[in-house]
């Protein structure tokens, strides 16, 4: 049988907890204890809400705040303004499937899931069960979890009962989803349907080609509309709208409608201003709700500028004083525009803390307080939204791109080598750029084209400084060897449940795994079955302390009283850490 791992609130069929210990005999699941949700939503007196938003290609220098003239952000300067600015903040990858893995699951490019967009090697990647993104760590400690927008991994579908697809945005820590699922169905900005969890919600306005209604409006609607159902419970939301990614299409012309720019440029500059009007809404509404000093808003973008579809981002000069774009590792490739903000809780300034997007995960995992694993690549950044100049900074940052797509002027930036692999690594002021002769990285080194950088004397980089420094050369090379792993092997975090047998009798067995940096207190597991169904548990269903690195595993004999069907197993396991509760649930199919 499948093992499945999540931390929703579980699924509407739940049914009763069973929490019997060795010894006991087998009883029916009874009614009376009917579960629900797992775990019951707490109240939001005291917690911290999060809105996380991604843009899809928005440009280091796309924003008023960090030195855009022709397009026009006023929301998001007001942000800038008010909240914290990051200037050295970097997205993971320079495309977007890798970029958005490595923030979800602050694992970077060497050691994350997915490592390429669609169309390079492998084709769609997907999530799996051994990731773990910073909305299981929230479900974690009670928060509500949804994601509007873009999903960007494959496939394109939910499952089957009992059965859920491992990359669903809902088996990764999302009970709320609205948007797309895979990378290329996101591309379409007049879509025919749009997916709500497991169900596929047409949108007759434009079937057939008619191009009646705007996805980013009916996002927009749904981003509100999750704020406002909960208002009165701490909740994290991860905004991902597809603007201003090609191709170039807006309705909303606006005040870009008579300027002497061609079509594609027109709209591109439109797609940016919707970003900040939608930025502008989610903030509006926060504060009418009077939800702003108990939220922290987190804006941000998956990568450099685009060129695709006849946009010219030289144009709009759309990557600043930085070079290169999307697609590349060169500084314009990979640096993005990052905004801290919350009245109440972020101080205004601005930082030059190199900051990649893979410190969301233990960021947002610090500030609400849920454990989170030790191997992964990102530090937390809490300290610096609070104020402090103390938070850790990383030794280095890695950066790699296997794509088999390029765009003429990202060739021309990578001087013709825009679709060899290529890897990158910053350590304090220096960054490396090695590009391999082909798309091998097992290729040997004296075959890799290798470039040295001072970003705080060149941060343009025009001047490759490889030759006269070999040896810093080949120590950033060094790093680049040693933060890359072909499987990064995990270590055991959180709740997994498996389910062997057949028929209608199964061994049901759940194991809980402290791969954070705290013991856990008291943690006790409990199963749900449908009602009906005998279950006896073999071993003790709760311990004293669960150790860092430790684990404990609960089996269970569960029998079906009639004709075995398709369902879904449900386990919970709570814990104590420090003050706070923490509640893991996994499923696991039958039939």
């Amino acid at each position: 049988m499948p093992t499945r791992r999540s931390l929703l609130a579980g699924a509407a069929a739940l049914t009763a907890v069973s929490a019997c210990d060795p010894g006991d005999e087998a009883r029916p699941a009874s009614d009376d204890r009917r579960a629900t949700a797992l775990p019951a939503a707490r109240s939001s007196s005291g917690r911290l809400n999060f809105v996380v938003i991604l843009a899809d290609d928005l440009g280091y220098g796309e924003l008023g705040s960090y030195g855009q003239k022709l397009i026009h952000t006023p929301r998001l300067d007001a942000l800038a303004a008010e909240g914290l600015r990051f200037t050295d903040a970097y997205a993971p990858a320079p495309v977007c499937a890798p970029s958005r893995c490595s923030l979800l699951t602050g694992l970077h490019g060497g050691h994350a899931t997915v490592r390429n967009n669609p169309w390079g090697p492998g084709g769609q990647g997907a999530l799996t069960e051994r990731d773990f993104t910073f909305a299981e760590a929230l479900r974690a400690r009670g928060y509500r979890t949804g994601l509007i927008g873009k999903w960007g991994f494959g496939p394109n579908a939910p499952g089957r009962p009992g059965h859920p697809n491992p990359s669903h945005p809902n088996a990764r820590g999302f009970e709320e989803f609205y948007g797309y699922l895979t990378h290329h169905h996101a591309h379409d900005y007049f879509p025919d349907y749009l997916w709500h969890n497991g169900t596929r919600e047409e949108i007759p306005g434009n079937k057939g080609g008619a191009q009646q209604v705007y996805a980013p409006d009916l996002i927009s609607e749904r981003t509100l509309a999750f704020i406002h159902t909960h208002q009165r419970e701490p909740f994290l939301l991860y905004l991902a709208p597809t603007v201003p990614h090609a191709p170039s299409k807006d309705p909303h012309l606006g005040a870009y409608a008579d300027r002497p720019w061609t079509g594609p440029n027109k709209r591109h500059a439109a797609q940016v201003s919707t970003f900040d009007t939608l930025v502008g809404e989610v903030t509006d509404k926060l504060t009418a709700l009077g939800l702003a000093e108990h939220t922290i808003v987190l804006v941000t973008s998956d990568n450099g500028p685009h060129e695709e579809a006849g946009t010219d981002p030289e144009l709009f000069d759309g990557n600043g004083p930085l070079r290169g774009f999307k697609r590349n590792l060169y500084e314009g490739g990979i640096r993005v525009p990052f905004i801290a903000w919350s009245p109440r809780h972020v101080p205004a300034g601005t930082t030059d803390r190199p900051t990649p997007l893979t410190d969301l995960l233990p960021t947002l995992a610090d500030l609400a307080g849920a454990p989170v694993p030790t191997d992964v690549d990102g530090l937390s950044i809490a300290p610096l939204l609070r104020g402090s100049r103390d938070a850790a900074r990383h030794d280095s940052l890695y950066f790699y791109r296997n794509h088999n797509g390029v765009t003429a002027r990202q060739n021309a930036v990578d001087h013709g080598r825009g679709d060899r692999l290529a890897e990158a690594v910053r350590r304090g002021d220096l960054k490396a750029i090695r590009f391999a002769p082909g798309q091998d990285r097992r290729a040997p080194d004296d075959q890799w084209d290798v470039e040295l950088y001072d970003l705080a004397k060149d941060p343009g980089e025009e001047q490759d400084l490889a030759a006269g420094q070999p040896a810093r050369a080949d120590e950033l090379v060094s790093l680049m060897r040693a933060s890359w792993a072909p499987v990064y092997p995990r270590k055991p975090f959180g709740l997994d449940l498996e389910v062997t047998g057949t028929g209608t009798e199964f061994t049901v067995t759940a194991t809980l795994a402290n791969g954070s940096a705290r013991p856990w207190d008291a943690p006790r597991l409990t199963l749900a079955t449908p009602s009906g169904w005998l279950i006896r548990a073999l071993d003790p269903l709760a311990t004293v302390r669960l150790p860092v690195g430790d684990r404990v595993t609960v089996r269970w004999q569960v029998t079906h009283p009639g004709v075995a069907v398709a369902t879904t197993l449900v386990c919970r396991a709570t814990a104590q850490l420090a003050d706070d509760e923490v509640t893991f649930t996994a499923t696991a199919g039958i039939g």
